[in-house]
């Protein structure tokens, strides 16, 4: 059993964690806000003797700038094209929302959501006529011009779908070790498609879980994936419970007992989870007391 940690940019309790016995990684999410470059980050975080993953957004579609209820516009990292009305879901698919048009980055909203949206907040289109402008953001050619100063090379890369996806993030950094972030029906189809010719794979469950729209698929998705690749990673919607509280709730015991079954043995913990010292040891002493158990 294996665990790849987030951290946040900023925590005070990185070397700990970096020490506990079952990690084997760090993960960056880029989307976090920094007072530092991105080589000066990427310099600090590299000093924990872990491997270092710089998670890149690639074809993500997020929130680009905040927008106050009532409004009527949302603005996207990426420029897309998509028939409309469409539906686009927010909070993790928890929200629906209706587009009325697309004009370019802009979303003309027909309603929702209620509430304020934020840089950053994660939007799924799930429309087989959504195409997305471009991959790799400005944030994200910054990040890895600094990766290859420094030599780093370990890249996590989200939405990917194809492999001109990898080959674009190793056009930039050629020493790349790329684990392609699964998140999509296009990406599993990838997946099917390439197994693992151009690096690891990752289930990607938070954003995938609202792809597959109808929340039984997710099943068979994982189970892709790891036929795909027997080393593929399993991250997001892990152990989330502790976050809020210090005894998990049995349903993530048991979903991580089922991700055992299949077959994962590395497991990525998100953003949620990892915000905060107890919850993330917790996790990671739970983690290991599974695979020792299984």
């Amino acid at each position: 059993m294996n665990a790849i940690v987030t951290i946040p940019p900023y925590a005070s309790f990185i070397e700990e964690v970096a020490a506990h016995s079952i990690v084997s990684g760090l993960r960056l999410n880029t989307v976090m806000p920094l007072r530092e470059s991105p080589r000066e980050v990427l310099e600090r975080l590299s000093k924990f003797k872990q491997p270092l993953w710089v998670d890149l957004k690639g074809r993500q579609l997020r929130v680009a700038e905040p927008a106050m209820p009532p409004f009527t516009e949302i603005k996207l990292s990426h420029a897309i094209q998509v028939h409309t009305p469409v539906d686009a879901y927010f909070s993790d698919g928890n929200e629906r929302v209706r587009v009325a048009a697309v004009d370019g980055k802009r979303l003309i909203m027909e309603d929702g959501p209620r509430r304020m949206v934020g840089p950053g907040e994660s939007v799924n289109i799930v429309h087989p006529s959504l195409q997305i402008e471009g991959t790799l953001t400005d944030t994200d050619r910054a990040y890895l011009a600094a990766m290859k100063e420094l030599g780093l090379t370990k890249v996590m890369l989200s939405y990917v779908e194809s492999a001109a996806d990898v080959d674009e993030v190793k056009s930039l950094l050629p020493n790349a070790e790329v684990v392609s972030k699964i998140e999509t029906q296009k990406g599993l189809d990838f997946a099917r498609n390439e197994k693992a010719k151009h690096g690891q794979l990752m289930a990607a469950r938070g954003d995938l879980y609202v792809e597959v729209l109808q929340p039984h698929r997710i099943i068979p998705a994982l189970k892709t994936i790891i036929q795909a690749d027997p080393h593929a990673i399993v991250a997001s919607r892990i152990l989330d419970s502790l976050a809020w509280t210090p005894i998990p709730v049995s349903a993530d015991i048991s979903d991580v007992a089922f991700l055992m079954e299949i077959g994962y043995r590395t497991f990525m913990l998100g953003d949620q989870v990892c915000m905060k010292r107890d919850s993330v040891m917790e996790a990671l002493n739970l983690l290991e007391a599974m695979g020792k158990n299984e």
